[in-house]
């Protein structure tokens, strides 16, 4: 199993050390996409604009976008990939050199899951949601890949009256230790969502997945696992997604920063979404494009070297369209931030009373396409 390095993601750098590294540093702009949305997704409120995909023409679709940078797809367990089309996928990646990066376990849609998946009360589909994540984990084991994503979608609550939450938290926690120990040496990337579809979804902030990973890696008894630990690795990740973020009214680049504090970001999900309200997926940039470019530069900050996957639901438009505008909306952030004067910003922000309003002016001046019209920017002392 390949297991990056995360662990550079979390030294702490002195400022002279951190300037050099942004000045030397750059993100590798490293893209993947679900394989789900190139089919289109049932609503509950319109019919279907275009139809049914099969897996096959979705990886024929795919092929086409290797030549725009797209290196990397990300399947379900086992309804996009399993054991029977292993051999499909196998081939796919060989002949277009696009890799599937993870295999996630399919744990918020069966009828089986309507009380949850890891957390469910009821034994016998708590222990089918455990050998689903045991099954998974082991396809990412043969595949070896860097990950595999789990997103409790469907653990959680709608009444609060007389839950018992610590024993829900601790069910899923030690289900997904058991099935890491049972297939040792796959990291976890967790992604967290406050709700939808259910009303409050389990571990659904940024911190609350930080303290999961936690309790799950003090479950760990495995050889190969506890040896992974020791040595300072992480196992139980991280993969936030944008739009899940800012629908718990999270910011962004502060949100992604905990992951990256503890070496724990394994992986990103990227599109964008207003400020809480239902889960959107629209394309990178369409909202709050300045969230974009400063997660950017957070991840830049702290040497992220993961993919960039694009978790988009384009439902007016061909799904080639809504990836291509989604990579060219994050190279256009990367190379404004690339651009941008790393030494004035850090001293403007540990010397604010020094610098009030420059850091705005700099980043109005960067946006802008046309900066000699506007008034020149002050120099800080």
């Amino acid at each position: 199993m390949s297991l990056p390095d995360l662990r550079e993601q979390a030294e702490r750098l002195e400022p002279e050390q951190l300037l050099a590294h942004l000045n030397s540093f750059e993100l590798d702009l490293k893209f993947s996409a679900g394989i789900w949305y190139f089919s289109p997704a049932n609503s509950r409120f319109h019919t279907k604009y275009q139809p049914d995909i099969g897996l096959e023409q979705r990886l024929e679709i795919a092929a086409t976008l290797a030549d725009e940078g797209l290196q990397g797809l990300e399947a379900h367990y086992p309804n996009e990939v399993n054991e029977d089309n292993l051999d499909l996928w196998k081939k796919f990646s060989a002949d277009t050199g696009i890799k599937l990066i993870t295999v996630i376990p399919l744990l918020f849609w069966d009828e089986q899951f309507e009380w949850g998946s890891l957390s469910n009360p009821i034994k016998k589909h708590r222990d089918a949601a455990i050998e689903r994540t045991k099954k998974a984990l082991a396809l990412n084991r043969e595949l070896d890949t860097e990950f595999s994503i789990v997103w409790p979608g469907i653990d959680g609550y709608e009444n609060p009256m007389g839950v018992n939450f610590t024993e829900m938290r601790d069910r899923f926690a030690q289900g997904l230790a058991e099935a890491m120990d049972a297939i040792p040496g796959v990291r976890i990337a967790f992604e967290p969502k406050p709700y939808e579809p259910r009303g409050r979804i389990l571990f659904g902030t940024t911190t609350e997945g930080i303290l999961l990973g936690h309790q799950v890696e003090s479950l760990l008894t495995n050889s190969e696992n506890r040896s992974i630990l020791d040595n300072g690795h992480t196992l139980c990740c991280m993969n936030p997604e944008v739009g899940h973020v800012l629908m718990g009214f999270e910011d962004l680049a502060y949100a992604f920063s905990w992951p990256l504090s503890e070496g724990r970001l394994a992986h990103t999900h990227w599109n964008s979404q207003p400020l809480g309200n239902y889960d959107q997926d629209l394309n990178v940039g369409v909202i709050s494009p300045e969230q974009t470019e400063a997660l950017l530069y957070t991840l830049k900050m702290y040497s992220y070297k993961g993919y960039y996957g694009i978790d988009i639901n384009p439902v007016r438009m061909p799904v080639q369209t809504g990836i291509k505008n989604s990579m060219d909306a994050i190279r256009s952030a990367n190379d404004r931030v690339n651009s941008l004067d790393h030494e004035s910003i850090m001293y403007a922000n540990s010397h604010p009373d020094k610098a009030r309003g420059w850091l705005e002016a700099h980043l109005i001046r960067a946006r802008a396409s046309q900066p000699e019209r506007l008034s020149p920017l002050s120099k800080l002392k």
